[in-house]
């Protein structure tokens, strides 16, 4: 098992690539966040991260001036991407990925905490906002007062059928705009959930 810890002072080597970045070519190094190059968030071809589905990893998220807006890691590093995107879209731009076939949770954690430290404050996504990046979208936050009105005077079925409306108009905006950006692949949402005014990918 080896730490973050135990590789501080460890000189890594700056790495030129349009692909993510792979621990088996540290040798057994982490790399720092600022050594790793930015990838575009939806590439050439309209896809987020398609070799990475189910692949484990660290990654960090930054905005279209690139400056970091969270930092996470996942069991399927592409899916999570995806879930990102539609949750955060105007802050999903750039991407740097760290992909580890066999990590643990505890390295992971520790080198969450090392690019948040390295970057010198805390991301909107690992502070304030972090629910926004991590739960499922609520529409209901969002709805004009005379919609959110409607709804408390509504019967439970006709509340399921407004939300259920409202999720699909929200669903139909964020859609709009990722193909605006060139997005190609189907992103599908979760049924269920709508009924209860959320949003979330299957």
């Amino acid at each position: 098992m080896f730490t973050i810890a135990a590789l501080q002072g460890t000189a890594l080597p700056r790495i030129n690539s349009n692909a993510p970045f792979h621990c088996s070519q540290l040798s057994m190094s982490l790399p720092k966040l600022a050594e790793l190059d930015f990838l575009p968030y939806i590439d050439a071809d309209g896809a987020i991260a398609p070799t990475l589905g189910g692949k484990i990893g660290l990654y960090g998220i930054f905005d279209g001036s690139q400056t970091l807006c969270y930092v996470g890691y996942s069991r399927d590093v592409s899916k999570s991407l995806q879930q990102h995107l539609i949750r955060c879209p105007e802050q999903c731009h750039w991407v740097k990925i760290f992909q580890c076939d066999r990590p643990s949770r505890t390295l992971l954690e520790e080198m969450r905490a090392a690019w948040l430290t390295e970057n010198g404050t805390v991301p909107p996504g690992n502070g304030e906002a972090e629910s926004l990046w991590t739960q499922p979208i609520d529409i209901k936050e969002d709805l004009p007062p005379a919609a959110r009105e409607a709804l408390q005077q509504s019967t439970e079925l006709e509340m399921v059928k407004h939300l259920k409306n409202y999720a699909r108009q929200r669903e139909a905006t964020i859609k709009e705009y990722l193909i605006g950006r060139g997005l190609k692949i189907d992103l599908r949402f979760q049924p269920k959930l709508k009924e209860q005014g959320l949003l979330d990918l299957k």
